[in-house]
């Protein structure tokens, strides 16, 4: 949706201290000190990602560098050169640099220059930031905002003295060099924490974080003793299963009905890395319960309907409740007792595995204790595991960190238009199980490096914020002409800005009398 306040309105309500500005200052609208020009509604069928001209889209304006390439024709008026000031008319309102070659501006993206006599382009690309985010807030977001042309050319300006522009400028560049390189080590070392987090769930699940643990610790069973002696102990189920069966109709057991046993499918291993000793590939259904409750995809849609939503009672467990192998407490969604009551068979017991079927596909945690009476959604598989076999948060471990099951999982879960899993999908992926001692043990490893990770973590996360506060007030004292002392000598901004609204007087004169010239010459 469109900004309906006007800015006079929203810098009248500003409480961050970065739309102030100082009293001696003026303001001046953007248009009158900077031109306009909005990009051009380009043939998407044009677009590709390797010939052409470059294309600036919206998705590029805070990289400042485009991956899309446009083969058609274009007018010079568009192209954009590096170090142009761009911003972005949809969404968050986005504000910077372009960075890269030269390119042609696609529509919803504009650009802004200034006339840098009247007003210093490095100045406005601070300023613009803390504007456009205060009009965002402003905007309605029922469905993707838009900002136009003409609210940008509204956006009342602080106008200090020209000469304290470039003093005020040069002097944020010193504070904000210093803290803006700060904080790209912080995000870089974030990044590698990332990485160095995946190195230790791929650790984990190749055995590689247990070997030493390994060499002390001999199983009292393996995993392929333990997954034979499942297997046998599931056909000795089945096999009195049938001839109770029998017994109950009256009949003998015909010949070869053992043979009709359905053996599960054996995993086809052969492209899959070597396991440590004692560990073994299989199928998830041998370590899920035979019966229908071992695997379940949720009912929502056609068993409740929209209308029997409500805002308290049972909760409803979805994808949103998941993140990192963690469980996110709240629910969106709940339904009356009675609904509840008709749903039993999707509930949550304490050490469900609950996994996330479509969106980021693949996404999986424990179910905790104190959970309480809940459902699921349609979006969410319930896994419910032999416990005694393997760990329910072992088992969220492979599928968040096993290179083989990922692989898998992005196999056979794309779509054409989604990605999307479901119960077939997860019964026939290959899974790497340790002894049940060993899964106790990496999990313990595990946590204790990961508790590591997450104290790093929380402090460059600290630190990031810290440093966000603190380029805020840099930009706040910048902009209430606190950062840098007046000088009663520089030209007074009420003389700037009569000037500039000379000079805008000046040139439209001209532009008239030459409209009117061309017509007369035209009419002859």
């Amino acid at each position: 949706m469109a900004f309906t306040l006007s800015v006079a309105e929203v810098i009248a309500a500003d409480t961050s201290g970065l739309l102030s500005k100082h009293e001696s200052w003026e303001r001046v609208p953007l248009a009158e000190i900077a031109s306009i020009l909005n990009g051009a509604p380009f043939d998407s069928a044009l677009f590709n990602s390797n010939e052409g001209m470059p294309l600036v889209r919206i998705r590029d304006v805070l990289s400042g560098q485009t991956s899309t390439y446009y083969t058609g024709s274009y007018e010079d008026t568009y192209v954009v050169e590096p170090s142009d000031l761009l911003i972005g008319m949809d969404g968050d309102f986005n504000c910077g640099y372009w960075k890269a070659q030269r390119s042609v501006l696609n529509q919803r993206v504009c650009k802004i220059t200034p006339n840098e006599f009247f007003y210093d382009k490095r100045l406005l690309a601070y300023a613009l930031p803390g504007y456009l985010a205060a009009i965002n807030a402003n905007t309605p977001s029922v469905t993707v905002k838009h900002l136009s042309s003409k609210t940008i050319g509204e956006i009342n300006l602080p106008l200090p003295p020209r000469s304290e522009q470039t003093r005020i400028v040069e002097k944020l560049e010193e504070l904000l060099s210093d803290l803006d390189a700060g904080v790209s080590e912080l995000k870089a070392a974030q990044k590698k924490l990332v990485q160095y987090r995946q190195s230790l769930l791929k650790a984990a699940v190749e055995g590689a974080l247990t070997a030493e643990w390994r060499k002390t610790h001999q199983p009292e069973e393996t995993g392929a003793q333990l997954l034979a002696r499942i297997l046998k102990q599931r056909r000795a189920n089945w096999e009195a299963k049938q001839l109770a069966k029998f017994q109950q109709q009256g009949k003998t057991s015909p010949k070869g009905w053992q043979d009709k046993y359905p053996e599960p499918v054996k995993p086809d291993t052969t492209d899959l890395p070597e396991l440590p000793e004692g560990w073994v590939y299989s199928h998830l259904e041998a370590f899920i319960p035979s019966d229908k409750t071992g695997t379940k995809t949720g009912p929502f849609g056609s068993l409740l309907k929209k209308h029997e939503h409500k805002k308290t009672g049972v909760p409803v467990i979805g994808i949103e409740n998941i993140d990192r192998m963690e469980f996110i407490s709240g629910s969106k969604i709940h339904v009356s007792p009675e609904k509840a009551l008709e749903l039993r068979d999707y509930d949550l017991l304490p050490g469900d595995v609950v996994i996330s079927r479509s969106g980021t596909v693949g996404e999986v945690c424990v179910i905790p204790d104190d959970l309480g009476d809940a459902r699921f959604s349609t979006n969410i598989m319930r896994v419910r595991l032999e416990s005694r076999v393997i760990d329910p948060k072992f088992f969220c471990l492979l599928l968040n960190g096993s290179p083989s099951v990922l692989s898998q999982i992005r196999e056979l879960c794309s779509g054409s238009t989604r990605d999307f899993l479901n119960t077939e999908i997860l019964k026939t992926l290959i899974f790497p199980f340790p002894p049940i001692l060993e899964q106790t043990a990496i999990l313990d490893l595990l946590k204790l490096n990961l508790d590591g990770v997450r104290a790093q973590n929380y402090a460059l996360h600290t630190s990031l914020k810290q440093s966000a506060a603190q380029r805020k007030n840099i930009l706040r004292a910048a902009f209430s002409g606190q950062l840098v002392p007046q000088d009663p000598n520089d030209e007074p901004a009420s003389v700037l800005l009569e000037r500039i609204r000379n000079e805008r007087q000046t040139a439209k004169i001209p532009a008239k009398r030459s409209r009117r010239r061309a017509g007369k010459e035209l009419s002859r």
